[in-house]
């Protein structure tokens, strides 16, 4: 629908590079220049400031990018309306997913290999950040729909209810923690803990438990902060902390007796998942299609 010198702005406005664009679209430097050329003599302005190495959007170049985010919208929920006419019962479109590092790894990989099955005539990405970023992907018009820990309260976002899912503490069958498996709150605050990065969607749940407690994150004996839900229960497994993880990205671990689960009393973690949209585009076909598929597959 969109000419690929369109294509090629929209790369260089989102990253502000053409080095970006040229590896994202896996053409060479000089090309995407050429490209940019051709679209600034089509409107006869300066749609980009290139100054010292530095990349800027004109006020032209402002206007054009925001007439053809809601162009590339428009171009696929054609593709997704036309495609529904076809004789055979798969849909058409471009699903552009965001998912928080959790969601990504444990929850959203069987829901998108079964949804692919069922619709191959869809063309699938999925950007993995945490929920902070993920988040801001969406506002950048990088995705269309995002999957992320806690209910959004950002203007211009909304927010639909998905599953729930616990946060469990745990430590390595080899930590002196393990002798005790029942731990009070006042306790907790001398535990060694290892903790994710700030953004995190399962951090933030974790603050908001201890707050029902009057507790604050600062209060507990934080020995490390790591990136990663992966990096985080390695460490764990191989060090004497203990650390908030959600149960699915721990509970083959658990089975197999790498990491013990510990009992924090009166402290439960529970993480609401939430699929994001920008508003006004939540009735785009090929994000519909998705969510009602995905709730279907957890019987939700």
């Amino acid at each position: 629908m969109l000419s690929f010198n369109h294509l090629v702005f929209i790369e260089v406005a989102r990253h502000l590079s053409f080095t970006k664009a040229s590896e994202v679209l896996f053409i060479s430097q000089p090309a995407i220049s050429k490209h940019i050329q051709k679209l600034e003599q089509q409107y006869g302005v300066s749609l980009f400031d290139r100054n010292k190495g530095l990349v800027k959007l004109t006020p032209a170049g402002l206007i054009l990018q925001k007439h053809l985010q809601n162009a590339s919208t428009l171009a696929s929920q054609i593709v997704f309306d036309v495609g529904g006419f076809r004789q055979f019962d798969s849909l058409r479109g471009d699903l552009k997913l965001g998912a928080s590092t959790t969601v990504a790894l444990y929850i959203i990989p069987s829901i998108l290999s079964a949804f692919r099955k069922r619709n191959e005539g869809i063309s699938i990405s999925m950007v993995n950040r945490n929920s902070e970023n993920v988040t801001t992907a969406l506002l950048n018009h990088e995705i269309d729909l995002a999957i992320v820990e806690g209910k959004n309260k950002m203007d211009g976002i909304n927010s639909q209810f998905f599953l729930t899912e616990e946060v469990v503490a745990v430590c390595a069958p080899d930590s002196y923690l393990s002798k005790q498996l029942n731990y009070s709150i006042e306790e907790l605050k001398t535990l060694p803990l290892a903790i994710r990065e700030r953004g995190s969607g399962t951090l933030a749940v974790v603050a908001q438990a201890l707050q029902q407690h009057h507790l604050k994150i600062s209060d507990l004996n934080i020995c490390i902060r790591l990136g990663g839900t992966e990096v985080l229960k390695n460490f764990v497994m191989a060090d004497d902390c203990m650390a908030f993880l959600p149960f699915t990205a721990v509970q083959k671990a658990l089975e197999r007796g790498d990491l013990i689960k510990l009992n924090i009393d009166q402290l439960n973690i529970q993480r609401h998942f939430y699929f994001i949209q920008r508003l006004g585009d939540e009735n785009l076909g090929v994000n519909k299609a998705f969510i009602k598929f995905a709730k279907e597959y957890y019987n939700i």
